[in-house]
């Protein structure tokens, strides 16, 4: 079977889609005012505010994870505020939750009618998203650069520099006779010890260029809203804010720009520095906001592989981490302390809960729109 030819595609200027979402209108900042919660979930919330300054003392890893529906509903200043005044040590969301932040930095609003467009043949189709992000995460693999903080700097910045054809040709020989490092200062999220992984980047951005016949040099990328950007500001505070795609679940793989070895190398890089990060929890936080799928999928291998290598060094698995799951699907009451309930309670189908269970530590499913968790979790902190 012959594959999809992209260059078949149109795309169109972001400005004209119709959005749903303005950043300033839906915005929430530390100091609006907390939605009102039940008493179970004030308990709850408390604890886990409780679990995070413990963490902090011994110097854990609090964790956030989180789904696209979060910077959908405007909660971005409240991660930045968290980030900030020094509560969270690793952000990541899915592709998604990337692509919302982005949109909302550059253009201020965001979020399509799915319905609509796809009958239309535009679903997606938006060329500064798939081309800005594509290239950022291509130009931030010649860096050293994960995913997150390639589109991180990109929004920080407000620019790109493509290299000229004839320069990558010169570091993909280079590279491949001797390797070398990124010409940037390596900081957590950067490593000079990629010469390998260094000369696929190159080519991959070798190819992409002279693909699509772009011109070297310095590329403006304007963020106006960049305020509102957690990956801007977890770039900026030099915390990783890792991305976990999917190729094909996110509206930027129909841009004909796009190549499954940038965003490969970089999802990939993310991986494993989110598993370092829950290298770090024994003592720790581990929170989940709004995501059933990908963060109990990436958190259980990322557990193993630090338990291999801890218990491979001698010393002993990670352990005494909580591990808060928020969500809004029917918990049934149940307290997962006690083990997984039995079939006829409503916690039973929630698989992402089950998955955590198995994880050791403490589980705590709060049931809680995150619009209300987030809010509330901040007060707790005493953040204003």
């Amino acid at each position: 079977m012959t594959a999809f030819d992209t260059s078949r595609l149109r795309m169109f200027p972001l400005s004209e889609r119709h959005h749903k979402l303005r950043i300033e209108e839906i915005a929430v900042t530390p100091d609006m005012p907390v939605p009102t919660i039940t008493d179970r979930q004030a308990v709850q919330v408390g604890r886990c505010a409780e679990r995070m300054r413990s963490a902090r003392k011994l110097g854990r890893s609090i964790m956030l994870t989180f789904g696209a529906h979060l910077i959908k509903n405007g909660l971005g200043p409240m991660l930045i505020r968290l980030v900030e005044e020094g509560w969270l040590t690793h952000l990541a969301t899915n592709g998604a939750g990337s692509i919302h932040d982005w949109e909302f930095a550059f253009l201020g609003q965001s979020t399509e009618d799915v319905r609509v467009n796809t009958a239309k043949g535009q679903f997606g189709t938006w060329d500064e998203t798939g081309r800005y992000i594509h290239l950022a995460v291509g130009v931030g693999g010649t860096l050293g650069l994960g995913y997150g903080a390639s589109v991180g700097k990109l929004i920080h910045e407000d620019r790109l520099h493509l290299p000229s054809s004839d320069d990558l040709r010169r570091r993909i020989a280079h590279a491949a006779s001797k390797g070398e490092a990124p010409s940037e200062s390596v900081t957590s999220q950067r490593s000079a010890d990629q010469g390998p992984e260094l000369l696929g980047a190159y080519a991959d951005l070798l190819a992409t260029v002279e693909r699509h016949n772009l011109k070297p040099g310095p590329m403006t990328v304007p963020h106006p809203w960049k305020r509102f950007s957690i990956q801007a500001a977890a770039f900026r505070h030099d915390i990783p804010l890792t991305v976990h795609p999917g190729i094909g679940y996110d509206i930027i793989y129909t841009h004909p720009i796009a190549s499954g070895g940038p965003i490969g190398r970089g999802a990939m890089r993310d991986f494993l520095i989110y598993a370092g990060g829950v290298s770090g929890l024994t003592g720790g936080v581990h929170i989940v906001v709004g995501s059933s799928v990908m963060a109990p999928m990436i958190f259980e291998k990322a557990l193993s592989m630090a338990n291999n290598a801890e218990l491979n060094s001698g010393a002993s698995a990670i352990h005494d981490h909580y591990l808060a799951v928020v969500d809004i699907q029917d918990g049934g009451d149940w307290d997962w302390a006690t083990g997984e309930p039995p079939m006829d309670n409503p916690a039973y189908y929630l698989r992402f809960c089950k998955t955590f269970n198995r994880m050791g530590g403490t589980l705590d499913y709060i049931c809680m729109d995150n619009a209300a968790f987030l809010p509330a979790l901040v007060r707790e902190l005493g953040i204003q």
